[in-house]
């Protein structure tokens, strides 16, 4: 079993930055772990923003955040960062990390594959 604390949200005008990071504890080498993020904004179903493998480091973005975003992962850390670049008032949700225990070369894309889930964090553009 895994644990995820997301931390990173907050308040952030329109074109700005924000990193947000899920750190990650258990039995389970974090390594052995493909991880997501995902985003759910009142009245919206919850979508994927972006995966990345466990061994490879491939990655996956929803065509709303390619090239804007950027997931990354630092094995020695426990820790997945998405760093949110020239953010949009659209952006706005609560964000949550994921992990799936799937040792595939790619990354995990259905949210029913993944085992655990952080609690969110909320991330607010403003306009």
């Amino acid at each position: 079993q895994v644990q995820l604390v997301e931390s990173g949200g907050g308040l952030v005008q329109a074109g700005g930055s924000l990193t947000l990071s899920c750190a990650a504890s258990g039995r389970r080498s974090f390594s052995n772990y493909a991880m997501g993020w995902f985003r759910q904004a009142p009245g919206n179903e919850r979508e994927l923003v972006g995966a990345i493998s466990w061994s490879t480091g491939n990655t996956y973005y929803t065509n709303s955040v390619r090239g804007r975003f950027t997931i990354s992962r630092d094995d020695a850390k426990n820790t997945v960062y998405l760093q949110m670049n020239s953010v949009k008032p659209e952006d706005t949700a609560v964000y949550y990390c994921a992990a799936d225990w799937n040792w595939s070369a790619a990354p995990t894309l259905t949210s029913d594959d993944y085992d655990y889930w952080g609690q969110g964090t909320q991330v607010t553009v403003s306009s």
